[in-house]
């Protein structure tokens, strides 16, 4: 159910409410990374991954790994001392790779959210 439409993305992303990391292949997007910056009162600079996304026909070949990769390096590169993001239990292969990546997955936090306007 998405919200969003094309032009708040572009109006968005043009004042820097987030970023993005993408991997294309002969021309064609084939993943992203999108991510933001935010702040932790316990950790200080965090870089947020919103969203790790590779193409079916390009999952298990490396991409997510190289956009992974990268993100991490951009989260280096910034002097941020945690990146943190979202992983949906039933989605086992996602929990694997970031188990794999040694992420600390917190099964013992909730999400909590409010919908301000639809």
């Amino acid at each position: 159910s998405v919200l969003t439409t094309v032009e708040e993305y572009v109006r968005d992303f043009r004042n820097g409410g987030f970023r993005c990391l993408v991997a294309d292949l002969d021309g064609s997007v084939v993943g992203i990374a999108l991510y933001f910056q935010a702040y932790s009162t316990w950790e200080g600079r965090i870089l947020y991954l919103d969203d790790l996304v590779v193409t079916k026909p390009c999952r298990g070949r490396g991409v997510g790994q190289a956009l992974f990769d990268a993100f991490l390096v951009v989260a280096e590169r910034e002097g941020c001392r945690l990146v943190k993001w979202q992983v949906l239990d039933w989605n086992e292969a996602a929990v694997r790779f970031y188990e794999r990546n040694k992420a600390l997955i917190e099964r013992n936090w909730w999400n909590v959210k409010m919908v301000l306007r639809e």
